[in-house]
């Protein structure tokens, strides 16, 4: 795997990333050592449907006195699309560094296909595409589609590779001349220029207008149906509610919650009531059961209730007629942030990593 971010420019960790076409290598920091992955077309597809693809066990990272990551364990299955959430400074770029073994833990065990995460690296069975660093310059798309491509142990077509991350329409224009989106669909096209059977991704359509992202989210529905499994992390919430099976929730580098969309939701113990209501009393509304919170715009009222059903029935039974009545879920947003609050109210503030 060419761990996307760290071609031809400073990556994470410290070294210079080299890039040698002659012996097609590429070099990365690992907790090993420099880790080198060369052309090996032994081509791993066997664990592709066989249970547990990545395992962490009560992994920790620890700075100094900062604890970037806390005794986080958790397990993706094959053949997943698994979103990973979290404020700045939660953990989600260092778990995902320590999964591509790109930084070593301080304790605890990561398994990627049931060995070290360096070796599935190292024979290309991961495709990343992280945040940092930045693609090289002076070259074509289509150049260096190609370079990467012959770097990977396993490799796609080039041109298999552009029509899958939609970029064969520019792949003639130089890097360096490139829009925000198009240079993040040059990255993911680097992350799965081979038949890796897990993708990574870490905050994938950053940059990306709503139209690209669209299409960009079609194409990792096929990666998926191809048999991939799928990890991204993500500040856009309402991808990872359309796009994943499975929402991991962590802060202060520990796992506050894992289910499914639905179930992630259903974590935030409220729902959403709105109605119009011709003549508004807010010191009633107030006064509702299950009240958590209340917003009044002209005739319009909406209101946040551990008890839908009970609060529903107060204005009715009030003798108010509400019309255009409402009664939802409240969003991954909201439940999002009623966990993370809840985890900060409970063991207080601190400073976290970047991200």
């Amino acid at each position: 795997m060419v761990v996307l971010g760290a071609l031809g420019v400073q990556g994470r960790g410290s070294g210079q990333t080299k890039l040698t076409q002659g012996n097609y290598m590429s070099q990365y920091e690992t907790g090993h050592g420099a880790a080198t992955a060369t052309a090996d077309h032994s081509g791993h597809r066997g664990s592709r449907h066989s249970g547990s693809v990545v395992s962490f066990e009560n992994v920790s990272k620890v700075y100094g006195r900062l604890r970037a990551v806390d005794g986080l364990t958790l397990d993706l299955r094959a053949g997943e699309t698994v979103a990973l959430l979290g404020p700045n400074g939660a953990g989600k770029s260092t778990s995902l560094d320590m999964l591509l073994a790109l930084r070593k833990p301080t304790s605890g065990r990561i398994r990627m296909f049931g060995d070290d995460p360096y070796h599935a690296v190292k024979s290309g069975r991961v495709g990343a595409m992280l945040q940092s660093g930045g693609l090289m310059p002076e070259v074509t798309v289509r150049e260096l589609v190609e370079l990467v491509t012959k770097l990977h142990p396993n490799p796609e077509p080039v041109a298999t590779t552009l029509k899958r991350a939609g970029i064969a329409q520019f792949a003639d224009q130089r890097v360096d001349r490139l829009s925000g989106g198009q240079t993040q669909r040059v990255r993911f096209a680097l992350a799965v220029c081979g038949k890796s059977e897990l993708i990574v991704l870490d905050e994938p359509t950053a940059a990306m207008d709503v139209e690209t992202r669209r299409l960009f989210w079609n194409s990792m529905k096929e990666e998926v149906a191809a048999g991939r499994t799928l990890l991204f992390a993500t500040h856009y919430l309402e991808e990872a509610d359309q796009a994943a099976d499975r929402i991991l929730v962590i802060n202060r580098g520990r796992l506050l919650a894992d289910g499914t969309p639905a179930e992630i939701k259903a974590r935030a113990g409220a729902r959403r009531l709105s109605f119009r209501l011709g003549h508004v009393d807010e010191p009633f509304l107030l006064g509702l059961p299950g009240l958590v919170n209340l917003e009044v715009r002209h005739d319009v009222v909406q209101i946040q209730s551990s008890d839908s059903d009970a609060t529903l029935y107060a204005v009715l039974d009030a003798g108010y007629r509400p019309s255009e009545i409402e009664v939802t879920s409240l969003g991954l947003e909201q439940a999002f942030l009623a966990i993370t609050a809840e985890d900060d109210a409970t063991n207080g503030h601190s400073a976290g990593e970047t991200n």
